[in-house]
Parts: structure tokens; sequence; C-alpha cells
């Protein structure tokens, strides 16, 4: 206990630096912008500010990027309540009863449940991640390539399992991300693959490339193919300090969504979406009034924005044990880390504690910004929303590109990225969700390096995966989930609940 206390001691140092609170407020503002304007998300964000953070301390690009992230969520939420038009996809939930709670004349109620649910599981997470990540960090030192290789298996397939639609179509997303992380000259043999004759593809295509050509891109060219809806526009959002009896109605749902939430942001795939509904669909279960769910519940918006809030931060905490990223955010940071020279994972507690502990104590620090930031600010938010379209997308698209070029003074990245932002357009079109491609973009190298790393310490010998308890674990759970996800009762849900 005391070696936490002293590591969160240190943290808050490193966290509270004038530098670092500058660059924890920009991302929490920017978060929070982007998760108020309809169509845009982290993932497109942090992919298209990626190159801004090469220049800044390790500390300070991570401390931003992680702010942009759990701003977003944050953010997400006050379209949701004042137009029904949710600005992040794990804020849907929070729109069933947060859009009924402003129709009554509750908007400001609506706001500050989601924002004091945020805070509390914000700091609930905090604590969470002070207090496992440095024991899984100890435990992960006993890994040995074996091990790393089934448990990155293991995570692209939780990354099917929990993937939204298609079996297939998440499986051949994967694929694409691993066969695009084989792009380059092969360490072992110094011969090239996949570079069809083109030298500038030597040394592989950049992350920050095709992350901000499928989602920067991309997804501002599927934005812009939505026919608009006319939404109803709720503008009284006075009244945002709760009673007494409002804050007892909201604190158990959001304890319960922050348990909820801190346990399935640590698995792979799991994430934001999947807390926030799984927490709605908890609380509506165990009310005894749940017809009052989708009518303006104060429990439907408490649950999920604390589900999601603390989902958005313990999904650090394989990150930042293992090396291991749980989601398509966590695939950009590991990118960013790489970029700046660091490789994460149980290492980067002993060798990197200001950036260990700095960025854990930033989540706190981000988490009161965004309540300070949101609440007497609503009005202001609710302005962005008057930004037409036609103004805010070109800007994404020449940001995007600044940006590409930025990275190497290429031109050629840049046709990449438009390359793939018209791959991406069609991923979404299709119904092919793209998170998984960065997962396997990511995760692909890794599995292939740790294989022939494990291989020539074994001479050839494949038994090992099974004789080590770890490896073998992580296998059988592997195995057991394959055989989940394709029985026909299970796959006919999950299609079903992706076309709704």
């Amino acid at each position: 206990m005391d070696v936490i206390l002293g590591g969160i001691g240190f943290g808050l140092e490193v966290a509270l630096t004038p530098n670092n609170l500058l660059y924890c407020f920009v991302g929490t503002l920017l978060g929070t912008v982007i998760g108020v304007l309809p169509g845009l998300g982290p993932v497109a964000t942090i992919s298209v500010l990626l190159p801004l953070t090469f220049s800044l301390p390790p500390q300070a690009a991570m401390i931003m990027l992680a702010g942009i992230y759990y701003g977003a969520q944050y953010g997400g939420s006050t379209t949701a309540i004042l137009i029904n038009l949710p600005g992040e996809s794990s804020s849907v939930v929070t729109a069933l009863d947060g859009y009924q709670m402003a129709r009554k004349g509750k908007a400001g109620m609506a706001l500050a449940t989601a924002g004091l649910s945020s805070f509390l599981a914000g700091t609930v997470a905090t604590i969470i991640i002070a207090v496992a990540a440095p024991p899984l960090a100890e435990v992960a030192l006993k890994f040995g390539p074996a091990d790393y290789f089934s448990l990155m298996i293991f995570g692209l397939v939780t990354a099917v399992v929990l993937a939204n639609g298609s079996v297939v179509k998440a499986i051949g997303m994967i694929l694409v991300g691993v066969l695009l992380g084989c792009i380059g000259i092969d360490v072992n043999s110094s011969l090239p693959r996949y570079t069809f004759g083109i030298p500038e593809f030597g040394d592989g295509i950049d992350f920050a490339v095709i992350a901000m050509g499928i989602f920067g891109i991309g997804e501002t060219l599927a934005n812009l193919s939505r026919k608009a809806e006319d939404r109803g526009y709720v503008s009284d959002y006075s009244k945002l300090m709760p009673s007494w009896a409002d804050l007892k109605a909201m604190l158990p749902p959001a304890l319960r969504g922050t348990a909820l939430g801190s346990v399935l942001g640590i698995l792979p795939g799991g994430g934001p979406v999947l807390a926030a509904f799984s927490s709605y669909s908890l609380e509506k279960k165990i009310s005894r009034t749940p017809e009052r769910f989708g009518h303006g519940a104060i429990e439907g918006v408490a649950a999920p924005e604390a589900a999601n809030n603390a989902a958005a931060q313990t999904s650090f905490i394989p990150l930042l044990t293992l090396g291991f990223p749980s989601s398509a955010v966590m695939a950009l940071m590991v990118g960013a880390l790489m970029m700046q020279g660091i490789h994460p994972g149980p290492e980067l507690l002993t060798k990197n504690p200001e950036l260990f502990w700095g960025l854990i104590a930033s989540m706190w620090v981000g988490n009161l910004m965004l309540i300070v930031l949101n609440l007497p600010m609503v009005g202001i938010w609710a302005k962005l929303l008057t930004v037409p379209y036609r103004l805010l997308y070109p800007a994404i698209l020449v940001v995007t590109c600044i940006g590409v070029y930025s990275i190497n003074k290429n031109g050629l990245d840049v046709v990449i990225a438009g390359v793939f932002g018209l791959i991406g357009f069609f991923f979404y079109r299709f119904r092919c969700e793209p998170a998984p491609l960065l997962l396997g973009f990511i995760l692909g190298p890794m599995i292939e390096e740790n294989l022939r790393r494990t291989l020539l310490i074994t001479k050839g010998d494949y038994s090992v995966f099974l004789s080590r308890p770890i490896s073998l674990t992580f296998l059988i759970l592997t195995v057991g989930l394959l055989i989940v996800t394709f029985m026909p009762s299970i796959r006919t849900v999950r299609e079903k609940a992706f076309q709704e």
C-alpha cells in the first residue's frame, strides 16, 4: 500500500506540473468538443491529432491523448440529452432516458447526473488502476514468449466475440489488419514482403497513416453520406444542481455501472459501448419499476454514463501492464508510445515511472476538469451543434491531410491515407466495423515475433504452448470463446442486434 500511495503522490507531482496540466486541459477540452459534435469520435480524433504529439514529451503526449478519450465519453452525453443525437456511440443508451428527461424540463438535471456519475466512475476507476496495475505488471514479468503469443491470440478472438455484427466480417477485418502489419522487410530473412516493388513500403505502412485514413477520412466520408435528420432541440438546461433525493436515486446505479464498466473495460474488445449497454440492461432488469426506463428514469442516465467512463479508463490496465491494446483507441495509444520510442508493457513501471504514474494521476485531474468545463459551459457546447456540417467536415479532411504529410514529409503518405479513406468508407457502408483491423495491425507483428522467438528457444517444439500453464489457460479460453461464438443462436442474436 505504501508503494501505491507513494506512486500516486509521485504521479500527482508529474501531472500537476504546468505543462502537463495544460496538455491535460487541452485533451479534455478537445475530447468534450469532439464528443459534443455528432458524427465524430475519439478514434477519429486521436488518429487526426496523433502527429501533433510527436514533438511532445511522452508524458504530455499520453496525458493529452487520454484526456481526449475520456473527455469524448462525457461530451457525447450533451447531444444525447439535448437533441437525442448521441455524439459518441457509447452515449446511445444515455439518449433513451436523458432526452426524455430533457423534454420534461429536466435537461439540466440529466446533464448534472451524467457529469457527476462520470466523475464518480472516473475517480473509482483511477483508484482501481493505481491498485491493480503494479501487481499485474509484476505478474506480467513472468510471461514468456509462448504466454504472450497465446494472450494475443485470445485478445484477437475476444475482439471478434465482442465486435458488432457478423462474426465472419469481424474475423475478416482482423486478418486484413494482420496482413497489413506484414508489409515491409522481414527482420529474420531481410526479404521484402508484400511491398509490390515499392521501396517506400520497405519499412511498412505507418500506423498513423492507416488510422488517419480509415478513421479520419473514411469516417468523415461515411458521415457525409448519411441523410441529415431533424431533431427536437431542448434549450432549457437550467437547474443543474440535483436535490438530495436525486443524489440518492443516482448513486446506487452509478456505483453498479462503475463496477461493471471497470471489469468490461479490461476485456479485449469490450470498452465503453459494451459497458453502457450492459449497465442499462442490468438496471432495467433489477428495477422494481422497469416501465419507467425509456421515459426519463434518472437511473437510465447515471448507470451507462458511469459505466462508459469507467470502461474508458480501466482499458488502460492491459496497455500499461502487458503492452496489450484492448480496443482501437488503445491500439492508437500503443502506436503513439512506439513513435516516442517507448514499448508499453511490464517494464514501463520501472523504466518510465513518471509516464506510468503521471498518466494514472492525470486521469483524476482530467475528470475534475471535465466537471469544471462541462456543467457551467453547457450553453457553449449546445451552440456547437449549430455548426454546419458543410464547414465542419472539409476542415477535418484538410487537417487530416496536413497531419499525414507532417509525419514523414512524404506526399505518398497522403495518397495512401486517401486510399485507406476510400477503403474505410466502404467498410462503413457494408457494415464492417474497422476497429478490429487496427487491433490486427498492431498485434499481428507481435504475434509473429513471439511465435518465432518461442520456436527458436524450443528448437521448433510446438508443445511448449500446451506445457506452460499460462499459455494453456489462454488457449483453452480462446477455444471456448470460439465454440460459443459460432453457436447458431448466438450468431443470430448478434447480427439481429447490429441490424437494429
